[in-house]
């Protein structure tokens, strides 16, 4: 790994980036050109912006799923700037009546994009009304009750609705099917992590060397926004223990400190795999079993926790429940019982 980023400079100079754009205001990447990573969904979209402009018209609606902190919402304003667009930015539990759909849609340009965060959890009742806003581009409402009741059709602008989640499963098959390209972002590789963090410390004007990057970029669980996160902590130890300058040596003081291990595990991943291996032998153990030992909410267990731990190969889940593995018990230093062990 160190050999491919060897381009990477020893010393960062916060300036270097100055000549390429203005200086930005915020870590969110707001072009192709500067997004790192997803490069096959980049391509795809590039294509698909493309084609739309060409013709004239908006683009199609858009899913993308994937585990938090990887680039949805990002994605979605760098489509909006792409096509020159606004963009309206809602989610899911957000949504609660007719009306505030009818009130968010009613309000956009023609062209304009429309992003739902978390749009598995729409309401199903609002779903029925979005299918002809997608469709049709108008919506079908009911005003009154009983045998006075009266539909009214309004027309819409063409818009385009982009949805995020992180649970594309949950989402209904007929929500699902009116998305025209649907896109899973993966975890990113270190070395794209690393350009990351190189890309934010300047924003950020941070010195740092390409070790402090490299350690940065390997704790960070391959999501950008963790490695952006563990980048600002980094910095502020740096700027009060030391003189502000980040080296591999401070970044790993940092990281210590604040719990995160060599693999990017924190306090909570390690007390998920504690509670599996030492409390029900390695398991296999139910997820609600799991989040009742460890206090922790299913929610987060299954979208923040095992995610990345499953990427490690350190858990499975098997239909029994889930399962610790060998290489969990040989990084928390554990040793594995084995049959006679329990007997005794």
């Amino acid at each position: 790994m160190i050999d491919e980023l060897e381009n990477l400079e020893t010393d960062l100079d916060p300036t270097a980036f100055l000549e390429e754009e203005e200086f930005e205001v915020t870590l969110r990447p707001k072009r192709f050109d500067d997004y790192v990573g997803q490069n096959q969904i980049k391509e795809n979209l590039a294509i698909f912006i493309g084609a739309a402009k060409k013709r004239g018209e908006p683009i199609e609606h858009i899913m993308l799923y994937g585990p938090p902190g990887l680039g949805k919402t990002t994605l979605a304003y760098i489509i909006a700037n792409e096509t020159e667009v606004g963009i309206r930015v809602t989610s899911g539990p957000a949504i609660e009546r007719a009306g505030d759909l009818a009130s968010i849609l009613t309000n956009l340009g023609e062209g304009d994009i429309l992003f739902i965060d978390e749009i598995h959890r729409l309401n199903r009742n609002i779903e029925e009304i979005l299918y002809p806003a997608m469709e049709d581009y108008a919506l079908d409402l009911i005003l009154g009750k009983g045998p006075s009741a009266k539909t009214m059709r309004i027309n819409l602008p063409k818009f385009t609705l982009i949805g995020a989640t992180t649970k594309i499963g949950s989402l209904s098959s007929p929500l699902r099917d009116r998305f025209a390209a649907v896109h899973r972002l993966e975890f990113y590789s270190e070395k794209e992590l690393s350009e990351i963090v190189r890309r934010a410390a300047v924003i950020l004007n941070v010195i740092i060397d390409k070790g402090g990057i490299l350690e940065i970029a390997k704790r960070s669980r391959r999501t950008p926004r963790i490695a952006n996160r563990i980048l600002k902590r980094v910095r502020d130890y740096a700027q009060v223990k030391h003189d502000g300058g980040v080296t591999q040596r401070i970044a790993k003081e940092a990281l210590d400190k604040i719990d995160i291990d060599d693999l990017g595990l924190d306090r909570n991943d390690r007390d998920y795999l504690k509670t599996i291996i030492e409390k029900f032998n390695g398991g296999p153990v139910g997820l609600d079993t799991i989040a009742a030992a460890t206090s922790e909410d299913k929610d987060t267990i299954e979208d923040v926790i095992e995610p990345y731990l499953l990427q490690l190969g350190f858990i499975d889940r098997t239909n029994k429940g889930r399962v610790a593995k060998e290489v969990a018990y040989d990084h928390l230093k554990i040793k594995k019982q084995t049959e006679s062990d329990r007997l005794i």
